[in-house]
């Protein structure tokens, strides 16, 4: 049975940073990638960041790109999502997922629980 928790997120202002981690335990093996979506207010969930367990192959929407910045230990099972230069439009609830390399959250077998990350002006 897989377990995903996530941890990080919170209240920042415009401009500043948070760090979300997700950390994957159980029997779940990561064999090929993990992401972020997130779900904004009144909106679909949307794709954020993507990274290849092997080689650390990074992809991000273009909504993100430049300002966040997907890492992976291999080790502990865990993925990160460091966030920057952060706005107002980044409001959502954040969620890990895995184990694929994809926009299309339907091909993604576990989730984290999401975390709330809101940016004030």
């Amino acid at each position: 049975q897989v377990h995903v928790a996530q941890s990080g997120g919170g209240l920042v202002a415009a401009g500043g940073s948070l760090r979300l981690s997700c950390l994957v335990s159980g029997r779940a093996i990561i064999s090929f990638g993990m992401s972020w979506f997130r779900r904004a207010p009144g909106k679909e969930r949307e794709f954020v960041a993507a990274i290849t367990w092997n080689a650390g192959v990074e992809y991000y929407a273009d909504s993100v790109k430049g300002r966040f910045t997907i890492s992976r230990d291999k080790a502990i099972d865990t993925v990160l999502l460091q966030m920057d230069s952060l706005k107002t439009e980044d409001t959502a609830v954040y969620y890990c997922a895995g184990d694929s390399i994809s926009t299309v959250e339907e091909v993604y077998t576990f989730w984290g629980q999401g975390t709330q990350v809101t940016v004030s002006s």
